[in-house]
């Protein structure tokens, strides 16, 4: 039996809920509307598209003319023309049904003045006259409607509008102005609405270095010391001295880099002279523009190109310094360059990434199913800042699986919002991850004033797909929990609809015999320190062109979506990874610890049968791997009752975060290099140094054991070498005279034999084996 776990706290915990989705209540069926994963809300939506023939309101004679549309206490208005009678707007404003506490909406022309704005003409609407519409219904025309004075005459002018009720699954629905957000100025509004973002495609970039020819020295009285300086961007990498110390060296050495299209950089190669410490001298340059590098999808030979290098000098004028360019010699260098489309780019964790393919869409297999999320609404959330002396939240959410993220609307000032949208995204391998993560915009005023704010992190939950029934409709609210150097913190929670479709079973299952990575990454692997810095590299460039979209996707919130930071050392994690692997392993103790205790016949019974069974096998040793495959079998069949049905979440006891120890955590969240003072960073040393300790320990008795191993036949002990040797000769004979199946009888039944016939001493075996040398009498 494996050891249970205890379960962690209740507010820690998965809670199913059962949402008005579509207007049904969820309970796992499948629904088949469009926006089924969601909860409608209800808008009234206003749309002011013009004006005509609207009077000159100013001695000039000219109209500044803009639009104030007002539902009881929310007001929003359009951008105001200069000089213009008829303008045009067309602009949609949406107001939440729930917060509605009027009967009419006013939508009045007002001309923009210094001192007070004139009022040029008004119209009015009765909520309960107003038209409904559900997409796919076509949009509502807009209308000409005559402007009323403060009388209620009608005047000439007129307004073109369009006024309906609707829900979020409108097409206006993300760029309207929302009431909810009337507090936000204009230069902010682009901050709070809802996008979609694509990660830029990746590209592995392979630079072999072959050689150089012809390289022109300063000081030709030594032999040169000569490298290749290659850069891309923010990445530079270079590569070692060249072993044939002449003027044509010789490297053959690949550097790899990642690149994004559209391509903005060259790769730019310098050959440098080192002719001193920390000081190379350029003695060529060439820049290659990746356009046309070509792109291989295997691993194929691509030609070899010789390429001219270009001579930079350094022109003195007077008191500046020019730089000029010259190509009047012959230097050059042979490279081989290419775009491997053949990897995946990794920019996420390996354990928890959402997309496996390729980069070559030549390769990509077809899709398996779709994965439709519903992002519903989050309860409890904590106040994130302080505004006007009170603490707030501005929420909002971004999910990320594949190339494609999404940023749902920011809700301003709440709690408990709720956002109600629902996206889609085609699957290829079941075995990926949708990631979820919730934030605060501080970045509402816009301009310049936020630019050195952070969006602060709420929380996120990751959805394995794997783990999902097909078809099934998941309804949960899932715990917001953050590692604080105070400790683990719950700062709400998010709740979510989840579905996974798929197109074919057959197609899926198939998918589980296919490598998890494509075929290059076996046939022809990177190191893991090339890796780890080409991930490095690839979440820096996704960050970065994420971040010049509009509205940003900022770079705290792709590195937060893409665990950045997740190989950093922490003392918490290496505990959980190493209770981990005693969670793996106490299977196998429990089953020594079971075979333990048939041997020492403490249950009668289970021993008789142990050796019934085992005679049998035996005997008819055919039955061993049928056994052994119905049996497990069965222990599947018996763990199906009890199998999950629930998608997993983030859990305190696993990660040892609900105990840790502060000084622990202080450690996990310390800068790198360390900014702690020298007495903490010596104390930490110390402990290190102590853990490490035990790990060599743990080292050293293992590769004691191998080394005792070895010396059975190395005759380092020639009396424990003779007496083995004698043994084998001795067993060897038995053997050949004896069936086997007789042997393994005897071997079991004296293996199972009672205890009055064992002695609690060592046996012979392991005395002598305890007895064998190791190396370990060699070591300093």
């Amino acid at each position: 039996m494996m050891m249970q776990r205890p379960l962690p706290p209740e507010e820690y915990s998965l809670r199913e809920t059962s949402p008005h989705l579509g207007g049904v209540i969820a309970k796992g069926d499948k629904l088949t509307s469009t926006y089924d994963l969601i909860e409608q809300m209800q808008y009234l939506y206003v749309r002011v598209v013009k004006a005509r023939d609207l009077p000159a309101m100013d001695v000039t004679g000219s109209c500044d003319p803009y639009v104030e549309v007002k539902l009881g206490n929310y007001k929003g208005t359009t951008p105001h023309f200069v000089k213009k009678t008829n303008p045009e707007w067309n602009q949609v404003f949406a107001f939440s049904k729930d917060r509605i506490q009027a009967s009419v909406i006013e939508v009045t022309v007002k001309d923009k003045d210094f001192v007070k704005d004139d009022f040029i003409g008004r119209v009015s609407f009765d909520l309960t006259e107003v038209p409904k519409r559900v997409p796919p219904d076509s949009p509502l025309a807009p209308q000409w409607y005559r402007l009323e004075d403060k009388k209620g005459d009608k005047a000439k002018s007129e307004l073109m509008l369009a006024v309906w009720m609707g829900t979020q699954a409108d097409e206006a629905f993300p760029e309207a102005w929302h009431s909810d957000a009337a507090a936000v100025p204009s230069e902010g509004l682009a901050s709070i609405r809802s996008k979609v973002y694509l990660s830029p495609k990746l590209w592995y970039v392979r630079v072999n270095i072959i050689e150089a020819q012809d390289l022109l020295v300063s000081d030709k009285g030594r032999y040169p010391e000569v490298l290749v300086k290659a850069v891309l961007g923010n990445q530079a990498l270079r590569t070692r001295v060249s072993p044939s110390r002449n003027l044509n060296p010789m490297w053959n050495e690949d550097l790899m880099f990642v690149a994004a299209e559209p391509f903005e950089e060259h790769l730019v190669l310098s050959v440098e002279d080192r002719v001193g410490p920390k000081k190379d001298e350029v003695l060529g340059k060439v820049a290659i523009p990746l356009q046309n590098v070509e792109r291989r999808l295997d691993y194929r030979a691509v030609n070899t190109k010789w390429y001219n290098l270009e001579r930079h000098v350094v022109v003195a004028e007077g008191d500046q310094k020019k730089e000029t360019t010259t190509t009047k010699f012959s230097s050059r260098i042979h490279l081989r360059i290419c775009l491997d489309g053949g990897y995946h780019v990794l920019d996420e964790s390996t354990h928890y990434s959402s997309d496996l393919r390729p980069t070559a869409k030549q390769l990509w297999k077809s899709s398996i199913g779709v994965l439709e999320v519903g992002i519903l609404t989050a309860q409890g959330l904590l106040p994130m800042k302080t505004k006007d002396k009170k603490g707030t939240t501005d929420a909002y959410c971004v999910a990320k699986y594949g190339q494609k993220w999404i940023r749902t609307r920011t809700i301003i000032d709440c709690f408990a919002p709720k956002w109600n949208e629902q996206y889609t995204w085609e699957v290829f391998d079941p075995c990926t991850v949708v990631t979820v993560g919730v934030f605060d915009n501080c970045h509402l005023q816009g301009g310049d004033k936020a630019t050195e704010t952070k969006d602060s992190r709420i929380g996120k939950v990751r959805i394995r797909l794997s783990t999902l029934e097909t078809d099934r409709v998941y309804t949960h609210s899932y715990p917001l929990l953050v590692l604080h150097p105070s400790g683990v913190k719950k700062m709400g929670e998010v709740q979510l609809a989840v579905r996974f479709t798929r197109s074919s079973l057959l197609n899926m299952l198939y998918i589980y015999s296919l490598p998890l990575l494509p075929k290059m990454h076996y046939l022809h692997p990177l190191s893991v320190t090339q890796l780890d810095n080409l991930r490095h590299q690839a979440t820096q460039i996704v960050s970065m062109r994420l971040a010049r979209a509009e509205p940003p996707l900022r770079k705290e919130v792709v590195e937060y979506m893409l665990d950045v930071d997740s190989h950093m050392w922490s003392m918490r994690k290496s505990k959980a990874n190493f209770f981990r692997i005693m969670g793996v392993l106490g299977g196998l103790i429990a089953v020594g610890s079971w075979f333990d205790q048939v041997r020492n016949w403490k249950n009668p019974l289970t021993t008789v049968l142990v050796h019934v069974l085992f005679i049998i096998l035996v005997l008819y040793p055919e039955l061993i791997l049928p056994t052994a495959f119905l049996y497990l079998f069965l222990i599947g069949i018996w763990y199906y009752r009890r199998r999950p049905r629930q998608p997993p979440h983030m859990d305190t006891r696993l990660s040892h975060a609900d105990a840790v120890h502060p000084d622990e955590l202080d450690e996990e969240f310390d800068t790198f290099p360390t900014s702690r003072p020298p007495n903490i960073v010596r104390m930490r040393y110390d402990r290190l140094r102590s853990v490490a300790g035990r790990i060599q320990t743990v080292v050293g008795d293992l590769a004691t054991q191998g080394e005792r191993l070895q010396s059975l036949l190395s005759w380092r002990d020639p009396r424990a070498t003779a007496l083995f040797m004698t043994f084998c000769l001795v067993t060897a004979i038995v053997l050949y005279v004896t069936p086997f199946r007789v042997v393994a009888l005897v071997a079991g039944i004296y293996a199972l034999r009672h205890p009055r016939f064992r002695r609690k001493l060592p046996s012979a075996p392991l005395n002598f084996f305890r007895r064998l040398p190791a190396r370990t009498d060699s070591m300093l």
